[in-house]
């Protein structure tokens, strides 16, 4: 099958290699975001000079462009806010440019299902070895009582929570719940009962390595996948899906200990998370239009700390998505955002309902969930404080951009 636009020997091979360093993105986004950067400019500079070699510049609208424009643009304003203007700029170029260019590479290099589902693949094979060296860090002991990601007061048995190649629990948890929604939905629309069985033991096992992360918060979110399919796709499978965390936290004590702490009024961890929501709602109520500046956040919470008032630690993020968008580059910035992510979030809800093809309709059901669990868990956590979390989220939008632009919904033609 020819690729995109590629008229000539050479824009053809340009094509090749512009994909598949899109490929190579996806399958070291988890891996390492030192590779991923590498293979992000490597494919830009390749979709350049195919633009060159055809003559013409080959950029396709979405229906999005206005809001990420306003985004990219608010953020940039709410440098102006920063205690130090230098370094926010700095984070702010260096970030919001791999987001951004990552998000219109994919949209404008992927052309056909084929090469949806080959970047899909790339990233569920990565998904597989990020939980197998979770599963490793797990049997080979990972000791982080020194990490404080834990109340050792509280837990003393809890020892191990395995994070893998994301450097933290949580950002591990949030990771596999995306993965685990969009295998689902490829799993549900899967043709023969063996591709689906792999897909629920694919799903079963990235499960159990998203309970040895013993993240709280990500649980929510998996039910929130699980009420979305049962809503969307059949009761049935609500109950099918359900058996997989159920099993889960009742054949683990310390995991049930865990979610039982959530309402647990002294727990040290919901406690510092009200805290740092109160801070944050002052830092939004100080500068509610551009906020108090990209990346800024860890600068400026020692001015609204009344809870800790220790000079020694840091505070990276509010764990709250939404306040912490809102307290950075303020309430319009958020909104601008919300624009972004609700649009997407409808998009693949339309193309899941009016889509022909089985295949791609499991796709955006996948993508459509798992967005909605990144909604969810955004309430109690912000694992785009993460590059690599980040650029997650803008790939799979592109994805659902991608798909929903190229004519695999019964809206459109096929191509």
């Amino acid at each position: 099958m020819r690729i995109g636009y590629a008229c000539t020997a050479t824009q053809y091979h340009l094509a090749y290699l512009t994909e598949h360093c899109i490929l190579a993105v996806a399958f070291f986004l988890p891996l390492s975001f030192q590779a991923t950067s590498v293979f992000l400019a490597l494919g830009s500079f390749l979709w350049i000079g195919r633009m060159i070699a055809a003559g013409r510049p080959e950029f396709r609208p979405t229906p999005f462009d206005a809001p990420i424009a306003l985004l990219v643009a608010l953020s940039a304003l709410s440098i102006l806010s920063a205690p130090d203007r230098w370094l926010s700029f700095y984070n702010y170029y260096h970030l919001m440019g791999r987001y951004i260019l990552l998000y219109y590479l994919v949209v404008n290099n992927l052309s056909t299902f084929d090469q949806v589902k080959r970047l899909v693949q790339a990233l569920l094979l990565s998904a597989g070895l990020v939980a197998a060296y979770g599963f490793y860090q797990y049997y080979h002991g990972m000791d982080i009582s020194a990490l404080e990601w834990v109340d050792g007061n509280q837990f003393p048995d809890l020892k191990v929570r395995v994070f893998s190649t994301l450097h933290n629990p949580n950002l591990l948890a949030g990771f596999l719940v995306m993965i685990m929604a969009m295998a689902a939905g490829l799993g549900l629309n899967a043709r023969g009962r063996r591709v689906k069985l792999v897909y629920l033991c694919f799903v079963a096992a990235l499960g159990v390595c998203l309970a040895l992360t013993y993240s709280r918060g990500a649980w929510l979110s998996v039910l929130a996948v699980v009420v979305a399919y049962g809503m969307l796709y059949s009761r049935k499978t609500f109950w099918l899906l359900l058996l997989v965390p159920v099993a889960v936290v009742a054949g683990h004590n310390m995991m049930m200990e865990r979610l039982v702490s959530i309402v647990n009024p002294t727990d040290s961890s919901s406690l510092l998370r009200l805290a740092m929501w109160e801070s944050t709602l002052m830092m939004i109520a100080d500068k509610p239009l551009f906020g108090i500046g990209w990346g800024a956040y860890w600068l400026v919470y020692p001015e609204y700390d009344f809870f800790l008032n220790d000079p020694a630690t840091t505070i990276y993020h509010a764990h709250n998505m939404y306040l912490h968008i809102a307290a950075e580059i303020g309430i319009p910035g958020l909104l601008a955002f919300l624009a972004v992510m609700a649009g997407h979030i409808r998009l693949a809800l339309e193309a899941a309902q009016t889509a022909a093809d089985r295949r791609v309709s499991g796709l955006m059901l996948g993508m459509l969930t798992a967005f909605l669990s990144l909604a969810v868990g955004g309430l109690t956590d912000y694992i785009m404080f993460n590059p690599q979390m980040a650029m997650l989220f803008w790939l799979l939008s592109a994805l659902t951009a991608a798909v929903y632009l190229h004519g695999y919904t019964t809206k459109y033609s096929a191509k």
